[in-house]
């Protein structure tokens, strides 16, 4: 700082990042506050309407100061300048947040430090990872009662594991059990892989799917909640996805031909994974959504920024235990590989590379159709072939949708709504049926259609 730039901030006056304190009196919580936000500077010997009184600045003066800052918990990193007879506090931001003084935790609000409130406190700590979702335990779940062995049989078998030894000591060993007086205490991040019911302890961890007819985003062609487990949510997204998604043909001169899908599926599925291994689990007003548009699928994850993030490259874990679990099953990495993933998946299929938004609280991906898609798409024999194609998925979408409405519907109804043959609604339910989309419960006469999910 120069004569120049004090002069400025004296007539300034005082703001987030600018205290004027006219004696050391509580300066540990202004400290504590410019450590706990953004940095800042302390100006000793100022008053706030920017009259300068000046201190005596000696290596005693100096030596306290640095004392007050070390007393912090932790310490306070600060440097001293002078500007002729104004001393200058720099206080940086602190690395190991949040910092406490004797009178307690306070933040910058504005030009005012503040004392937090035991909320606030609390909040803070979640924010900036002191606090993990995903290693607390969930007191209402009761072992064995609302464990679901099934889920980690299926779990083990993903991940080319024997069981050894007893459940209790391998779900310690994933890390999302632990044993106290005598009871098997199990953790979120265990609630959510493993329960019977994970929705009942975590109803926020449903995952939104919509499918739109317009571009806008405003008329809903078919809409879900998907729930069960994180491995089973991923599966059923990926289901809709596909389901809906339209292909194209590519003519090789062989027998078969090649199908050239509109996106990357690997892609989307490794954007999904990550939507529910990062997802900020303490906001509770947030689903994970995927909203697929006619020429675009967005993908809308609430996930608080974490301090210093930048995307691209910053290796970021929020729920530590969920990430090591995706690993083991080979749903994404533990070491941020997953940008890296999708753009592999993109260039295989000639898809361009999605366009990443972000914000203090929300994580956008937005995937565009394939080049290639749209290429084979646009030309006169491979586009006559998929609007077939699109015919008959729309036909069983309107099946899907009316089963949906009535599950002891019939083919003669069906034809009556859709406007086609019986046989041909015969047709595209056996087809729906191959495709383990819907299944028939009971006998022909008195039974009922359901459409199945991936864990039924």
């Amino acid at each position: 700082m120069d004569k120049s730039e004090l002069q400025l901030i004296l007539q300034e006056g005082e703001g987030y990042k600018m205290e004027f304190k006219e004696s050391l009196s509580n300066i540990d919580r202004e400290l504590v506050a410019f450590a706990n936000s953004s940095g800042g500077r302390i100006l000793p010997g100022v008053t706030d309407a920017g009259v300068v009184k000046g201190v005596p600045v000696s290596n005693d003066f100096k030596s306290r100061l640095q004392d007050i800052a070390n007393n912090c918990r932790p310490k306070i990193k600060i440097t001293l300048d002078r500007v002729e007879n104004v001393l200058v506090i720099n206080v940086r931001e602190g690395e190991d947040k949040p910092c406490e003084c004797s009178s307690g935790f306070f933040k910058r609000i504005g030009s005012n430090s503040q004392k937090m409130t035991r909320n606030e406190i609390i909040d803070f700590f979640k924010s900036e990872g002191k606090v993990r979702f995903d290693e607390l335990t969930e007191p209402k779940l009761i072992y064995p009662r609302d464990f679901d062995k099934n889920k980690l049989r299926t779990f083990l078998q993903l991940a080319e594991l024997s069981k050894v030894g007893d459940t209790e000591k391998l779900l310690a060993g994933l890390g999302v059990a632990e044993k106290q007086e005598g009871r098997l205490y199990i953790n979120n991040a265990g609630v959510l892989f493993f329960a019977k019911e994970p929705q009942r302890f975590v109803p926020w961890s449903v995952y939104t799917v919509a499918l739109f007819k317009d571009e806008a985003g405003v008329d809903i062609i078919d809409r879900k909640e998907i729930g069960g487990s994180l491995i089973e949510i991923v599966e059923e997204v990926m289901k809709f996805v596909r389901l809906y998604a339209k292909v194209a043909y590519r003519f090789t001169g062989r027998p078969r031909r090649e199908n050239v899908y509109e996106y990357a599926f690997d892609a989307i599925r490794e954007a999904v994974i990550n939507s529910v291994m990062h997802k900020y689990y303490f906001e509770h007003g947030h689903n994970n959504i995927l909203r697929f548009l006619p020429d675009r699928i967005r993908i809308e994850n609430y996930w608080h920024k974490p301090a210093h993030f930048v995307l691209g490259k910053t290796v970021f874990r929020r729920n530590h235990i969920i990430a090591d679990l995706f690993a083991k099953i080979h749903f994404g990495e533990k070491m941020g590989t997953g940008f890296e993933r999708i753009r592999e998946a993109c260039a295989k299929e000639n898809a361009p590379f999605p366009e990443m938004e972000l914000n203090e609280n929300y994580f956008h991906v937005t995937f565009k159709q394939s080049r290639e898609y749209l290429k084979l798409a646009g030309k006169t024999k491979e586009g006559v072939v998929e609007k077939v194609v699109e015919k008959v998925v729309e036909n069983q979408k309107k099946i899907l949708a009316e089963i949906r409405k009535d599950k002891y519907t019939t083919a003669k109804k069906l034809s009556a709504t859709i406007g086609i043959s019986e046989r041909k609604i015969q047709d595209n339910m056996r087809k729906l049926r191959e495709k383990g989309l819907i299944k028939r419960v009971g006998p022909d006469k008195g039974g009922y259609w359901k459409i199945k999910l991936a864990r039924d």
